[in-house]
């Protein structure tokens, strides 16, 4: 698999998705304009040292971004090479998870969006489903389990070159104000291997949901089920409640 990952066709590919959503600079400065001469001079090498397990990821920027509510999110910003080698490998894994997906999760998909999301809700409910649990899973992407999503991953992902690549990522320091802080658990939002890691986890929340036969709607970390009543909706808050207490 890791062969897949370094192709020059993959790391094309990937280098181009990572100029085209562009962003902010990370620890070593370097922008997405000058990835390129980067490439360039360092591709075999990079290749190299991916393929022998001595790749050793950057550590992270820690930026603060403000939410709606008056409060702050902590965006993690990898190097613009990181972030390319992690873009590289969701190109590889994703489509391994992705036929396992359900039909009601949203966010971060091929071919689906927010305003998918918005549509099933509203058939939902004018199909008399307008009790509604909404649930929003707070600091999710701070709190991840590192060991749980790992095996996860490794359900389907039986490389060990490429576990060990994801678990150095997930385990790289943050730098915050200038202060490099250890993480042992958490997928850090801005990298653009974490809203695959995210889904994979979140699926397994998904699949409780079907498993109770549940109309649901999920977009990332936020999701919605949709019932006729008020007392089941109370049973299915609870009942979610005590799942994602016990997983």
């Amino acid at each position: 698999m890791i062969e897949r990952v370094i192709s020059r066709k993959n790391m094309h590919k990937a280098y181009r998705q990572v100029v085209s959503n562009g962003g902010s600079a990370g620890v070593d400065g370097m922008t997405v304009t000058a990835l390129r001469q980067h490439l360039n001079k360092n591709r075999d090498a990079i290749a190299t040292a991916v393929c022998n397990g001595r790749y050793l990821p950057q550590s992270i920027l820690g930026v603060a971004i403000p939410k709606e509510n008056g409060k702050t999110r902590l965006l993690g910003i990898p190097t613009v090479t990181d972030r390319m080698l992690q873009q590289a490998v969701s190109q590889v894994i994703a489509p391994k998870f992705e036929t396992e997906f359900t039909a009601n999760s949203y966010g971060f998909r091929p071919n689906r969006n927010a305003h998918q999301a918005v549509q099933q809700a509203h058939q939902n409910i004018h199909a008399g489903y307008v009790h509604i649990v909404d649930i929003d899973l707070k600091n999710f992407f701070d709190e991840v389990d590192h060991v749980i999503l790992l095996e996860l991953v490794y359900s389907k992902v039986k490389c060990p070159l490429t576990l060990r690549l994801i678990r150095k990522w997930l385990r790289a320091p943050i730098k915050i104000d200038g202060r490099l802080v250890k993480r042992r658990k958490g997928v850090p939002q801005g990298s653009p291997l974490s809203p695959l890691l995210s889904n994979i986890l979140l699926h397994e929340l998904d699949k409780e949901l079907e498993k109770q036969g549940h109309r649901y709607v999920r977009y990332a970390d936020d999701f919605s089920v949709y019932t006729k009543s008020r007392n089941t909706a109370r049973k299915v808050g609870n009942s979610i409640f005590l799942f994602l207490k016990t997983s």
